[in-house]
């Protein structure tokens, strides 16, 4: 299993642009084939350790079943409209992948 987390640094860190992230994350990146798990939201402001990171606005985060799932999903119509529609708007993108060795629903 492969976890697939991504951390978007907006230019404009507005409600409204943040919102309209959150949207589109949901609209183009979740239900592909072979995800086991979606998620996106946003940085939790009220957690201001020095570990915590806090150059991002929002977070998505994708498990997929296997290394050939995310490579599919990496070249779907709706990854690459989704990057197409909100590039622009991003000041930053980390992505992190990481092979799971446990994964539980729990």
């Amino acid at each position: 299993m492969l976890s697939h987390a991504v951390y978007f640094t907006l230019r404009d860190p507005s409600a409204e642009a943040t919102a309209k992230l959150v949207d589109s994350c949901k609209t183009h990146l979740s239900g592909h084939p072979g995800c086991l798990a979606f998620s996106v939201g946003t940085r939790a402001p009220q957690y201001d350790r020095e570990v915590n990171d806090k150059e991002y606005h929002v977070a998505i985060d994708l498990i997929f079943d296997s290394h050939d799932s995310h490579d599919t999903y990496q070249k779907a119509d709706r990854h690459t409209q989704f990057i197409a529609e909100n590039a622009e708007t991003w000041a930053k993108v980390r992505v992190c992948d990481t092979d799971l060795a446990t994964f539980d629903r729990t």
